[in-house]
């Protein structure tokens, strides 16, 4: 099939990232994916929740949200309460990023990691999860600069793409269009080390084999094998 944008079919959508993103937060990332842009920031906080308190490890969470303008018809803000997608994804985000991080040698602190979409065209939540991972790392970077971490305190990378199967062909890194149509949609999200942190799969209209199931995995494997090489090669902060 001819995909919209004219991608193979195992392709991703331009990639670009841009490190030190926001004058104000250091660690700060705009990570844009195709149409979809997201910024992602790091902030510090010296404390941790309570059910850390005493146990000498650290903290890693995410908070994710849509601006109004990121949609083609206006998304109403979060005031007071986020709706369950939200929930989801910010859970998401955050597990992705403490999958890879050391929270003995991160100590009591918590890093939070802002996540907001600037536009929106599908593959919010994974394209959030990658650009998270270069802000907590310039994040992590300056804590060691002060001094105030020691040894390796991120494991390894983490990313994430979606994945899909659209007139029942496997494509990778699926747009709103595409997702909107899609029989299965899929996200997952790796380490560079190829263990993975999630597969997130459903059928949207076709139920899956597992023939259908092991076509996605390796595409999506590839694509983010694809998507670390393009967090290390990120140029440095401005």
């Amino acid at each position: 099939m001819a995909r919209p944008d004219k991608r193979r079919a195992g392709e991703l959508r331009p990639v670009r990232i841009v490190r030190g993103f926001l004058r104000n937060t250091p660690a700060s990332v705009l990570i844009e994916m195709g149409k979809t842009r997201i910024v992602c920031a790091a902030s510090v906080d010296e404390s941790v929740p309570p059910f850390l308190k005493g146990s000498g490890r650290g903290w890693v969470t995410a908070e994710y949200g849509m601006i109004p303008a990121s949609t083609p018809t206006r998304k109403p803000r979060d005031r007071g309460q986020v709706d369950g997608r939200t929930q989801e994804i910010q859970r998401l985000i955050g597990r992705s990023l403490r999958a890879v991080t050391d929270m003995t040698r991160l100590g009591e602190r918590t890093i939070r990691i802002d996540c907001d979409v600037l536009d929106a065209d599908g593959g919010t939540r994974t394209a959030a999860i990658t650009g998270a991972y270069v802000a907590l790392s310039d994040c992590v970077a300056e804590l060691e600069r002060k001094g105030l971490v020691k040894g390796r305190v991120l494991r390894s990378h983490v990313a994430a793409v979606s994945a899909g199967i659209v007139d029942g062909v496997a494509l990778l890194d699926l747009s709103y269009v595409e997702d909107s149509a899609a029989d299965v949609d899929m996200n997952i999200v790796m380490t560079s080390s190829g263990r993975f942190v999630e597969v997130q799969g459903t059928a949207e209209s076709a139920a899956f084999d597992r023939e259908e199931l092991d076509k996605l995995i390796a595409l999506a494997s590839r694509g983010i094998k694809s998507l670390i090489r393009k967090q290390k090669e990120a140029p440095a902060k401005r």
